[in-house]
């Protein structure tokens, strides 16, 4: 699959192969959906908790005798019933984690990419390097390139720092190192611009037998 590849002001310098195994591979939607929710649920803290009704203090007393009241009995005025008391059925701390073999993982990105670049989402830039900081700059780039879309932008390494910190005001712009490349990005963003030096970083560890 031969895409364009573009200048930093998105004008056209050429094109270029893209690797076939990873971005003409087998389209699994299934394992992208696994994927996907395997990374949400990885994300959540499961921090959330409340008190059951030995966790709430005081309650040690019987409030009114077994019987001859005329009431119901009552063993703990922090029973679930009373104000105060404890909760019943409700959240505890917990992991939500979700394991996925590694060979499965990167068979979901294969999946994404090339769903990516079969629709034509799949920017290559020649070079995507700034001298300074600048979010005016970068996102009038970001339009030449992928117009009123969102992008997840793709860098080679951390090295590119400018690129980093000028995105960090941009709506609808993210950057991403080569390395961290996954499902929810791609899944989220309208187009994936690839800085060119990335390609070499995502074939590491995407390419054929990984």
């Amino acid at each position: 699959m031969k895409v364009d590849v573009i200048d930093f002001k998105g004008k056209k310098i050429g094109d270029m192969e893209l690797p076939k195994d990873i971005f003409e591979a087998n389209v699994n939607v299934d394992l992208m959906h696994q994927a996907y929710v395997r990374q949400m649920a990885n994300a959540r803290l499961g921090t959330h908790e409340t008190k059951e009704r030995g966790d709430v203090s005081g309650g040690g007393r019987k409030p009114w005798r077994q019987k001859g009241t005329g009431r119901a009995r009552q063993g703990s005025i922090r029973a679930a019933q009373w104000v105060g008391g404890g909760k019943i059925f409700t959240p505890h701390m917990r992991s939500y984690e979700k394991k996925m073999p590694l060979k499965m993982r990167r068979a979901a990105l294969r999946s994404a990419l090339t769903v990516k670049a079969g629709d034509g989402e799949i920017i290559i830039v020649d070079s995507v390097a700034m001298d300074q900081p600048k979010s005016k700059i970068l996102a009038q780039a970001v339009e030449k390139w992928v117009g009123e879309n969102t992008a997840l932008l793709v860098m080679p390494s951390k090295a590119e720092e400018n690129v980093f910190i000028s995105a960090r005001n941009l709506k609808g712009v993210k950057v991403l190192h080569a390395n961290y490349l996954n499902i929810r990005d791609l899944l989220t963003y309208d187009r994936v611009v690839l800085d060119k030096s990335s390609i070499t970083v995502i074939e590491e560890y995407l390419g054929k037998g990984k």
